[in-house]
């Protein structure tokens, strides 16, 4: 039991000695909240499917120290967006503006909607019931036999 106690004494003072001291997370308030307010509409270009805000990658890190730079610098909010822009493409942004090079992005899926909801009409409205075939006399006479009780095939 001793050398238990023992071992987990030593995992707690060796876990001591290796941690870093925690930096203040903002020198400047007012620039970290405008640096989050614009990294949250910024899509990361490495993992593309996360804001530039709650990334960790390598460049998320760099366009966080570019965009506090230029925040610095006395920029607007739309200047530093458009930078990002120039640099990128509308890729960048989550919301690209409505306009003709992203046309097919805004409406694409509401034209692919109403196209299957179109084909879906067309394909309805063809569809034909078959009517039932007309019965033989034969075929008559042998359902009946079989309705009351007769001959079992």
């Amino acid at each position: 039991m001793s050398r238990l106690l023992a071992a987990l004494l030593c995992l707690a003072l060796t876990a001591t000695v290796h941690a870093d001291v925690a930096r203040p997370l903002a020198e400047d308030p007012v620039v970290e909240a405008r640096l989050l307010q614009i990294a949250q509409e910024v899509r990361c270009l490495v993992c593309q499917n996360e804001s530039l805000a709650a990334s960790q990658a390598d460049l998320a890190n760099d366009l966080r120290r570019e965009i506090r730079a230029q925040i610095r610098q006395g920029k607007t909010d739309a200047q530093i967006m458009e930078f990002l822009v120039s640099r990128y493409g509308n890729f960048v942004r989550y919301r690209p503006p409505f306009n003709t090079t992203t046309l097919l992005l805004w409406l694409g899926p509401f034209v692919a909607m109403l196209a299957g909801v179109c084909a879906l009409l067309v394909m309805l409205h063809r569809r034909h019931v078959v009517p039932p075939a007309a019965l033989t006399d034969e075929e008559r006479r042998r359902a009946a036999a079989l309705l009351n009780g007769g001959d079992r095939c």
